[in-house]
């Protein structure tokens, strides 16, 4: 994770930044399924969880930003912008070069956050995995028990139900020294931090 790449959404009068970012997130997800071989870790330097910034409406979902930060060695980086994984977005993102990363950088875990909102849900899934009646499941998640998340998503949809998700990212506090480890196909953290600058 020593070099980074960036890419900067430019403004568009039809999307929204938050539209863009998801596409270009989803983009980037079947590139990185295509190339197992790619070990790409990503940040959002504008993201903001909570509040959003003062451009924004309140109650609107928390920043996402216009800057998607890509990670890894210079090499995997160079072969990822090889492939034609941005062809559909070109109008929409000027991507930086490829530059060694500060070597003083803190690191963070840029990880997903899963929320168990559905309550529901989750008591069908205990009637079914513990034979409980509707009642049981009721008293022991009650509708309080529902999670909901006050971070940066991007909406994606999967490749394998067709359905659409709400991916939550966590971008963690900084870490006293780097983390090796994985990422997974979203470029999220297994384990492995990038550096924060």
């Amino acid at each position: 994770m020593n070099h980074y790449l960036d890419l900067h959404l430019l403004p568009d009068p039809e999307f929204s930044s938050a539209q863009l970012m998801s596409a270009l997130f989803a983009k980037l997800h079947r590139a990185l399924v295509a190339q197992p071989a790619l070990h790409i870790g990503i940040s959002l330097p504008q993201a903001r969880a909570g509040q959003p910034p003062a451009d924004q409406q309140p109650g609107t979902q928390p920043y996402l930003g216009q800057h998607l930060r890509l990670h890894g060695q210079a090499d995997a980086l160079a072969a990822l912008m090889a492939l034609p994984w941005l062809s559909g977005m070109r109008d929409h993102v000027n991507p930086g070069p490829i530059a060694p990363a500060p070597a003083n950088a803190p690191h963070r875990l840029v990880r997903r956050v899963q929320a168990d909102s559905n309550p529901e849900r989750l008591r069908r899934r205990l009637c079914k995995r513990h034979t409980l009646s509707e009642e049981e499941a009721r008293q022991r998640i009650p509708n309080r028990a529902a999670r909901h998340l006050d971070l940066p998503y991007v909406q994606l949809r999967s490749q394998s139900t067709g359905q659409h998700f709400l991916l939550f990212i966590d971008q963690g506090d900084n870490l006293p020294e780097p983390r090796p480890g994985g990422f997974n196909r979203y470029g999220l953290s297994q384990g492995g931090s990038v550096p924060w600058f």
